[in-house]
């Protein structure tokens, strides 16, 4: 029998906050106490044969859940690997992450799935659930096996890094969809009008002479799923959001009751496209960061519930790839360390609204509500993270799980930071380490 004892700290779950103490046996929470004057609780007895993790200063809250991580395995593992993706999740405070499918082969049969969903169990650091592809290849002109890959237990669809160009195969894969109770997670954007893009369309992107990637691209597909979902009653998650009128439209949507949900990533409530005036393509991702107005809008969307979720788009590349010029190198940075940190750093919201959008709300939209995001409470599943929420840290890359460094936060000092991480009841992070 394995027993570990949360001592000290505040739980904030669903139902609110308390100064409690947690108490986890074989991987169930077994008993939530109020702490003490000299922060004991009925669980002493046991304590001299458990783990005791002192949480003093800290939130104790459900494990955090990314829905939006490219862990390059199989295929690019010179980049990142499920074992190095995943330690980097658990030291970021997540117990659970949505591999994106582009990947070599990509995430369209069963093998590949059945494949990370392996590598994942082997790492034993958080759980790893594979999104499957829209289509095949990801190309956009033939349906994945939809159907196979649901009844394997996939939820989540999506061709990332592509949107699904055509709106009667996507309108096809919604019909589809819906019998089988899966969700597809739309990567907004109307290529014809990317091509070559480096960065924002906007003044920025005028005054350095480079190509831009105009918000209108994100927005008329965000329009048409919209209107694909008031037709086939489908639900759609869009995938990180980056513009003002984007927010606006999911906003109407939501008004009118349609089954949408949206993400957006820290770097696009945090960063904007003026940073591109340096060339480093430290700073190149997709969508590209955007205007201060733009970054204002996601963080009111994320304020008033319009965006449900904050996902990291964990896009590790190799040094090499990311020192070439700036119209050559690849779109992405690094997220699962420093989104918790930057949420807290960056969002002017209540502590328990930034937990909810990256703990039981993501996990609602992944479908992994009975195993993540759970309340703190006795019969829960026992993933939990336990973060300082003063505690102040600077990002050095090297520091960093990943494989790859490109952070683009590299001297930044934030607030916030995870201390213990717990995932099936084995604290995997002990003290700001990772045990694996």
């Amino acid at each position: 029998m394995t027993t570990v004892i949360i001592r000290g700290g505040t739980v904030l779950d669903q139902h609110g906050e308390r100064p409690a103490d947690v108490t986890i046996v074989d991987g169930i929470i077994t008993a939530v106490g109020a702490t003490g004057p000299d922060g004991a609780t009925g669980a002493d007895d046991m304590a001299s044969a458990a783990v005791v993790l002192d949480a003093r200063g800290c939130y104790v809250t459900p494990g955090l859940v990314d829905l939006h991580v490219h862990l390059r395995e199989p295929g690019r593992e010179e980049a990142e690997t499920i074992q190095t993706g995943s330690r980097a999740a658990a030291l970021g405070g997540f117990t659970a992450i949505v591999a994106m499918p582009n990947t070599e082969p990509p995430h369209d049969t069963l093998a590949t799935i059945e494949f990370v969903r392996a590598q994942g169990r082997r790492a034993g650091l958080c759980d790893v659930v594979p999104a499957g592809c829209i289509t095949v290849a990801r190309a956009g002109v033939a349906l994945a096996p939809l159907g196979e890959l649901a009844a394997a237990g996939v939820h989540l669809f999506t061709d990332d890094g592509n949107g699904v160009q055509d709106p009667g195969l996507m309108r096809r894969a919604l019909e589809y969809a819906r019998p089988l109770g899966i969700t597809l997670a739309q990567h907004c954007e109307v290529t014809s009008l990317t091509k070559g893009a480096v960065m924002h369309e906007g003044s920025c992107c005028s005054h350095l002479g480079l190509p831009g990637w105009p918000a209108i691209a994100e927005e008329l597909m965000v329009h048409r799923d919209i209107e694909l979902v008031r037709l086939t009653g489908a639900p759609v998650h869009f995938l990180h959001l980056s513009t003002a009128r984007s927010v606006a439209l999911v906003r109407a949507a939501k008004a009118d009751g349609l089954p949408v949900t949206a993400e957006a990533a820290p770097h696009h409530f945090t960063l904007s496209d003026e940073l591109l005036a340096s060339f480093d393509a430290v700073y190149k991702v997709n969508p590209p960061l955007r205007t201060p107005a733009d970054i204002a809008a996601i963080k009111a969307g994320l304020a008033d519930g319009t965006i449900d979720a904050i996902a990291t788009d964990h896009a590790p590349h190799p040094p090499e790839a990311k020192e070439a010029p700036l119209d050559e190198a690849p779109p992405g940075m690094l997220g699962l360390e420093t989104a918790l940190a930057l949420a807290i750093t960056e969002l002017d919201m209540p502590i328990a609204d930034v937990i909810a959008a990256l703990s039981w709300k993501p996990a609602a939209i992944a479908g992994l509500a009975g195993r993540h995001g759970c309340p703190i409470i006795s019969g829960s599943p026992a993933n939990i993270t336990v973060f300082d929420p003063a505690l102040q840290w600077t990002v050095v890359p090297a520091q960093l799980a990943s494989l790859s460094r490109n952070t683009p936060y590299a001297g930044r000092t934030l607030r916030g930071k995870v201390r213990h991480t717990i995932f099936a009841g084995v604290p995997v992070v002990i003290n700001g380490r990772a045990q694996r």
